[in-house]
């Protein structure tokens, strides 16, 4: 056991933190409606370092006509043939939103890398180009805020034995989650060389130690928070307006519409 799972963060300190910073992130999503702000957030880092669960947490009591999640499946063969950027761009905030992308445009450094799914020569194209296209987006006004989730090799293996005796979340383990255990130096390498191209000032990445999943949540999202020069919106007062009399509608019988069978009633406890 590492050192950061033995301190790991008491529950209800952590839940009593962990719902304080969700209703920072109310109000972080109503500035940034009220003031048409964008706001993007790249969630990169090794497999099952908590990048997910993470984004569980944000998104929990946010708007998700306001808040979207952007998680693409590998792409077509049309995409292929696009610029590599091109589908990420359509994914990208308009006034009052904020977008999360659960892995991102940067892919293309960690597993397109690793596992032969680009070439050298569009793996070296995209570490030129990245930094001018992020670029590109801040200067536009777009808040761009990276985080790389960190998780050491043993706990990462201890994670996925997790998961293949919880048939819950087995689901979460692909083939190439599987190849990453054989591969970790491949990856560690090819993120090294990412940071290094790719950590400018105008877009700096930042690292979440996520060796213990309550800790990196919390650090990750009071990061966020105070980032972003957000502030309380005034909140307009809300009344409900008075039911009116009836008109004397005749409603139709209960025995003519089909109910949902109330399985509630067959639970016992034990």
């Amino acid at each position: 056991m590492t050192k950061d799972r033995k301190q790991r963060i008491p529950r209800a300190l952590y839940e009593r933190e962990l719902l304080r910073l969700q209703a920072e992130l109310v109000k972080l999503q109503e500035w940034v409606r009220g003031e048409g702000a964008r706001l993007v957030v790249v969630f990169e880092g090794r497999d099952a370092a908590g990048k997910g669960s993470t984004i569980k947490r944000f998104t929990e009591h946010l708007n998700p006509r306001v808040v979207r999640i952007a998680a693409l499946p590998k792409p077509t063969e049309r995409e292929r043939g696009q610029w590599y950027f091109q589908r990420y761009v359509e994914q990208l905030p308009a006034a009052g939103e904020i977008v999360l992308f659960d892995r991102s445009w940067y892919n293309r450094a960690g597993v397109e890398r690793v596992m032969g799914f680009c070439t050298p020569e569009e793996h070296k194209r995209f570490l030129q180009q990245c930094p001018i296209f992020e670029r590109l987006l801040v200067d536009d006004g777009i808040f761009l805020r990276k985080y790389w989730f960190s998780v050491s090799l043993a706990e990462q293996e201890r994670r996925f034995r997790a998961r293949i005796e919880d048939p819950m979340r087995r689901w979460k383990l692909s083939t190439i989650d599987l190849e990453s255990v054989s591969r970790w130096e491949d990856y560690s390498r090819a993120k090294d060389d990412m940071f290094v191209h790719t950590d400018v000032p105008e877009s700096p990445w930042y690292v979440v130690e996520s060796e213990e999943k309550r800790r990196g949540r919390i650090n990750m999202i009071s990061h966020l928070l105070s980032s972003i020069p957000y502030q309380d919106m005034p909140r307009p007062a809300i009344s409900l307006p008075p039911r009116p009399p009836s008109s004397g509608y005749p409603r139709p019988a209960r025995r003519l519409q089909t109910y949902v069978p109330d399985h509630a009633s067959t639970l016992r406890a034990k």
